[in-house]
């Protein structure tokens, strides 16, 4: 401990002990008097206003074959011979590029095989095979696979 020893004055430091004690018994007194306070206004949350159903736009493009191989783009017929040029021109200014195959399961494995590789020389990104059925879902695969889409890269 060291000693100062000649200098007579006054200390000039400030003592906050009791500035401090001031400020929490302020603190303790507004924060239970806090929750006793009692709101005049009413809080009132606007309604949500009555929405017209809009027109939904798919923007899916679905190629549907038949069992005699009539083709279909989004209920359009194509022929076969016409297909990768129509492929080409929807997916040109696409940015999303992705396509989706809807045939019967009776089709031949070839002839799907040759519309898969006519779509991927059109410029399609991605290719999911549905099934036919009655409703707008696809077929769950018999084989354990995962339901509804197989994607051929």
């Amino acid at each position: 401990m060291a000693m100062s020893l000649g200098n007579k004055g006054y200390k000039s430091d400030i003592n906050i002990t009791p500035y401090i004690d001031i400020l929490l018994v302020l603190l303790i007194i507004f924060m239970v008097a806090t929750p006793m306070k009692k709101w005049d206004q009413q809080i009132r949350v606007p309604k949500p206003a009555i929405q017209q159903p809009k027109e939904v736009k798919s923007d899916s493009v679905i190629l549907e074959v038949d069992l005699n191989h009539d083709i279909r783009i989004n209920t359009m017929p194509v022929t076969l011979e016409k297909l990768q040029k129509t492929l080409y021109d929807i997916m040109i200014g696409r940015v999303d590029k992705n396509m989706f195959i809807r045939g019967d399961s009776n089709l031949p494995y070839g002839y799907v095989f040759q519309i898969l590789d006519i779509a991927k020389r059109s410029g399609v990104a991605d290719i999911a095979l549905l099934g036919k059925s009655s409703g707008s879902e696809p077929t769950k695969p018999s084989n354990g696979a995962t339901a509804g889409a197989t994607q051929h890269r």
